[in-house]
């Protein structure tokens, strides 16, 4: 159902503006396809967290990591439901860890240096990580992502160390680790993805 929606009005883009060719119809239908669909499915994630008592972590949770899975990439799974239980484990799966699992004095420092030095060297390594259906060509754009990417994560990082409340800690430190996972190789061949500008480099 989403797909043909999203394939009607991709149709009716082109029709306004001739000059979309097949491949950048085909990148318009995919984000249409992602905003149209996230709609459903992040009602879904939203009250499977209501009911877990973890509502407003998981806002939290989705406010933090959000922005630097959006700079960094990752990983997209192939079906509905497998995005909804990769998004609910993302974002819900850090929240409960920030609050079941609390970090502080020592321990939070040490973790948290460790965490963002293998985050900094993940995303060296690469970020952006795009994917075969939306690739990042052009040089410029792909070392602005990443520059973005070591800032955001850096910032977060400090929020975690000077933060007393050791629940937003924890979401930041196990949130932002999920995340730098899923722009790994072992993630991409694990979930059947390919990073996009390695793809079409090879094209």
């Amino acid at each position: 159902m989403i797909d043909k929606i999203c394939e009607i009005l991709t149709n009716k883009i082109r029709k306004e503006m001739p000059e979309i060719d097949d491949e950048r119809a085909e990148i318009i239908m995919y984000g249409l396809q992602n905003i149209i669909g996230e709609l459903p499915k992040g009602i879904i994630i939203l009250l499977i967290a209501y009911f877990l008592g973890i509502f407003k972590l998981t806002l939290i949770s989705l406010l933090i990591i959000a922005p630097y899975r959006c700079f960094s990439g990752g990983v997209h799974m192939k079906t509905h439901i497998g995005c909804i239980v990769y998004t609910l484990t993302l974002y819900s799966g850090s929240a409960l860890l920030g609050k079941y699992i609390p970090i502080d004095g020592i321990t939070k420092y040490v973790l948290a240096f460790s965490v963002w030095t293998f985050c900094m060297i993940m995303l060296k390594m690469y970020a952006p990580a795009d994917t075969e259906n939306v690739p990042i060509l052009r040089k410029k754009e792909r070392k602005q992502k990443q520059i973005f990417s070591y800032i955001i994560l850096t910032v977060e990082f400090i929020i975690a160390v000077i933060i007393k409340d050791t629940t937003i800690s924890g979401i930041i430190i196990f949130g932002d680790f999920i995340q730098t996972l899923t722009i790994t190789r072992i993630a991409y061949q694990i979930t059947n993805n390919k990073y996009g500008h390695e793809v079409y480099a090879n094209i």
